[in-house]
């Protein structure tokens, strides 16, 4: 028998890395110039191996009744880890993802294909002036997962961003940031700051000990007009092999502070994570 051997590409962005799961028969690990991107299972679109994939899903399950197809917009490719998941619990949902590195979108295409029927349409495009020439009112959810190197860049951070996104949302729907920090989280407040700009609903998502300040981490950020089913978020995330929290209301207020909105002319890329933050073994 043949064993699935690493492929690596040097892409429009660095250097990609295919690398099997020995665990997973059909399993791969994307990283970037050694820095994970995604997961995938070919033979289990629903497993969601990291964390903040795993949140993103969450969310994901509650906007809607199950099996419900949504039109969802992904920032940020990757190995189509969400689409992936829509694609399969969500059957007949249209997706768009856009991707800065058509060489990494070609890579994905050509090793890892999409589940059979899976309605999703590649754009290699940045993904702010994508979202400029996009259709309004014409999507249910944004995923937002970019990141250029290891931070999100700083033209995806401000009020004129966030109000873009907005506007190609239908009066229902919702956008999902995964965004990275640390105590005291200056990044986190300004984006949820920003975020109040356009959309009423705000909530966070995170593991205690990132929102305790123990060390730097992902969370993941829900803005909506309308209030998602936060107890049903709680469960799903309370159940989780890794719980977080979810944060909206009044605590998410206190927490969010006096942050100031963040303008073109102020945007700054996220932090810089430490030595080893996101590193592989």
């Amino acid at each position: 028998m043949s064993e699935p051997i690493p492929v690596t590409r040097v892409v429009d962005h660095g250097t990609a890395k295919l690398m099997p799961d020995i665990d997973r028969e059909r399993a791969w690990l994307l990283t970037v110039d050694g820095a994970p991107q995604s997961y995938v299972d070919l033979d289990d679109p629903t497993h969601l191996e990291f964390e903040y994939a795993r949140r993103l899903g969450h969310v994901l399950d509650v906007l809607a009744e199950p099996g419900v197809a949504l039109d969802v917009v992904h920032l940020g490719g990757g190995a189509l880890t969400l689409p992936r998941y829509v694609a399969v619990t969500r059957p007949g949902s249209r997706q768009e993802v856009v991707e800065a590195d058509r060489g990494l979108l070609e890579l994905v295409a050509g090793h890892l294909p999409l589940p059979e029927g899976a309605r999703v349409a590649l754009h290699a495009a940045d993904a702010r002036r994508w979202l400029e020439d996009a259709a309004g009112d014409s999507a249910d959810v944004i995923v937002a997962d970019v990141f250029g190197g290891s931070r999100v860049p700083a033209h995806l951070t401000s009020v004129a961003y966030v109000r873009e996104a907005a506007r190609v949302l239908r009066e229902s729907g919702v956008y999902l940031a995964n965004l990275p920090d640390a105590a005291p989280f200056g990044f986190l407040r300004s984006q949820l700051a920003t975020l109040a700009t356009a959309f009423e609903e705000l909530a966070l998502i995170a593991e205690p000990g990132v929102l305790r300040g123990r060390r730097f981490g992902n969370a993941v950020l829900v803005a909506g007009h309308r209030p998602v089913d936060i107890a049903a978020l709680v469960r799903l995330t309370a159940a989780d092999a890794f719980p977080a929290r979810v944060e909206h209301g009044a605590a998410l207020r206190e927490f969010t502070g006096g942050a100031r909105a963040v303008r073109d002319e102020d945007a700054v890329p996220s932090p810089e994570p430490p030595d080893g933050a996101f590193g592989i073994g």
